[in-house]
């Protein structure tokens, strides 16, 4: 198994039976030397720079039904909540003051909304703070609009695949959505020159090697900047309520996986992966990953983003996250840097 870690680090394409064999084994060794040779890519490419990304949760209002989701369309027990101008604005000057460089809004796909209200906002943190990048994770939208967002000032935009497999997406989200549609989103992101992020789910209902092969291999031919991976977290008022969550061993195999198949992308250690193991989210920089997203939103919203159970971080004030992360990510032996923290690629 050994070997096959050599040939991935040397750069050599992995067979689908490699990559199935290096994903199941409970080979030690090769999960030891995957382990080394991810922070010794990571650190030749990026130091031991850790970026971070102040996440700003704008909505939790969302059209889709996507059947893992806790914000999702027909869970009428969900709190939802907007924030105005007013609260963007006031996250980014805090995060700003806190030293964040790059300010990431996400929400639901929520039309409220529009091009023109997100454009603004956009034009206003552009102004304000031209020496940051401004990241969007809106979900699907369409090619115009994503020119005027471009247009705007954003820099990147994140939009997890979240299943490449055909067969997988249909078992996860209703039939009303398209995977062929979230693909080409992907691409006219590309096309129109943002810092793209994609990335799936570990561990989800049904989810099997191959269709974790099958993610590999679309973003392989994606070639994004960013790949944001976690794992699974069932949320009590969807209909996956009972099932199992994605295990911390197979991310933290993955990360490695990738880190070395997709040696300058960015690569972030999820607040899911601190969800499901107290040092998760120090496990994964210590595997390969160079970002991190703690929470600027306000705190009287955060629990109302509620994407899956027992998400961390959900009753901190900004600077009282991110100085604890610092003190954690100090302490996997790495550094919090006040920069962009923009993709090698």
């Amino acid at each position: 198994m050994t070997e096959i870690v050599e040939k991935l680090y040397r750069g050599e394409f992995l067979s689908d039976s490699e990559l199935k064999a290096l994903i199941e084994t409970d080979d030690q060794q090769a999960a030891e030397l995957l382990k080394k040779y991810a922070v010794e890519t990571r650190l030749k490419h990026y130091g031991k720079k850790v970026f971070l990304r102040g996440l700003i949760e704008i909505s939790s209002y969302c059209k889709n039904d996507c059947l893992y989701c806790g914000i999702r369309r027909s869970n009428k027990e969900a709190d939802r909540y907007r924030l105005s101008r007013e609260d963007i604005m006031a996250c980014c000057e805090n995060g700003y003051e806190l030293g964040f460089r790059t300010f990431v809004m996400q929400g639901g796909e929520d039309s409220f909304f529009t091009d023109d209200f997100l454009c603004s906002v956009i034009a206003e943190i552009r102004e304000k703070y031209p020496d940051c990048a401004i990241t969007l994770s809106l979900g699907e939208r369409s090619y115009e609009s994503y020119k005027r967002l471009k247009e705007a000032g954003a820099d990147r935009y994140l939009l997890r695949h979240e299943a490449a497999d055909p067969e997988l997406y249909k078992n996860l989200h209703p039939s009303e959505m398209s995977l062929d549609n979230r693909k080409e989103c992907l691409f006219h992101l590309k096309e129109l020159g943002y810092q793209v992020g994609a990335g799936f789910m570990v561990g989800a209902p049904f989810q099997t090697t191959e269709h974790l092969i099958y993610d590999l291999r679309f973003l392989q031919s994606l070639q994004p900047q960013m790949i944001g991976i976690g794992p699974f977290i069932p949320h009590h008022n969807t209909e996956f309520s009972e099932e199992k969550g994605g295990t911390l061993e197979l991310t933290l195999r993955l990360l490695g996986i990738i880190r070395l198949m997709f040696p300058k992308v960015l690569l972030p250690a999820t607040t899911a992966l601190g969800t499901i193991a107290p040092n998760g989210r120090e496990l994964g920089l210590m595997t390969g990953c160079n970002v991190v997203m703690p929470n600027l939103s306000p705190v009287k919203v955060r629990k109302k983003y509620d994407l899956y159970d027992n998400k961390i971080c959900t009753g901190e004030e900004a600077a009282e996250c991110r100085g604890c992360l610092e003190r954690r990510i100090n302490s996997a032996g790495y550094e919090v840097v006040s920069e962009r923290g923009d993709c090698l690629i």
